[in-house]
């Protein structure tokens, strides 16, 4: 036989979530049994700690109380998650509220409406993206890396193979014209190299690894 244990959730402006408590207490959860957040509800529930420690505690054939089914989540797909977890574990669940129980025909088919919900719920979220993507383009928005000038980045790759013609590190070379030593790498790659790199490592060319002259890696056992 599981254990009879709750969880209640108020936001911060709501000082006791007494009301919840009561309710939990009277369903017959004992009060060292519940868990309480008191935090905002922008929260997924796997960001809130008492509900990460109950469900650390929570255990196959426990019963989980909530005042609402609201009280797990954040939006209808957080809360389905929640308890698609929770049923994965053998972990039951009921609210006292809107009596949903998922162990019933009634509380699967009000979970199934919920997951539709939630999927609309998606499908608005991504129009309005979609919508003010194209209202941005028409207002001359342009998404997207903004475009390389290849004739300053040609400038600065004759800077740097000087730096690297006259013993700069790779590192010092690229510092020189305001790149990472990585995007020096990239560049030299795509535009080729008069002088590699001479801090140990060799400049990337076709069919040669950047780390041809590194010490070899341990054989694994």
């Amino acid at each position: 036989m599981g254990l009879l244990l709750g969880y209640v959730r108020t936001s911060t402006t709501d000082q006791h979530g007494r009301m919840q408590f009561d309710a939990l207490i009277e369903a017959g959860v004992p009060e060292k049994r519940i868990w309480f957040d008191q935090l905002s509800g922008s929260k997924a529930s796997k960001e809130r700690p008492a509900m990460i420690k109950l469900l650390e505690y929570a255990r196959e054939e426990d019963e989980i109380l909530v005042y609402r089914i609201d009280r797990l989540g954040r939006s209808l797909l957080d809360i389905l998650n929640t308890v698609a977890l929770m049923q994965e574990r053998g972990i039951r669940l009921r609210s006292l509220v809107d009596k949903i129980d998922p162990s019933t025909a009634q509380g699967r088919l009000q979970l199934a409406l919920f997951a539709t919900l939630a999927e609309y719920e998606r499908e608005l979220i991504n129009e309005r993206v979609r919508d003010g993507i194209a209202a941005a383009k028409a207002r001359g928005v342009r998404f997207g890396q903004k475009p390389v000038d290849q004739s300053k980045v040609e400038d600065k790759l004759r800077l740097a193979r000087r730096e690297l013609a006259e013993g700069k590190t790779a590192e010092r070379a690229a510092g020189a014209v305001g790149w990472s030593r990585s995007t020096l790498y990239r560049y030299l790659k795509e535009y080729g190299t008069e002088q590699p790199p001479t801090d140990g490592v060799v400049a990337i060319g076709r069919g040669r690894s950047q780390y041809a002259d590194s010490e070899p890696l341990p054989r694994r056992t």
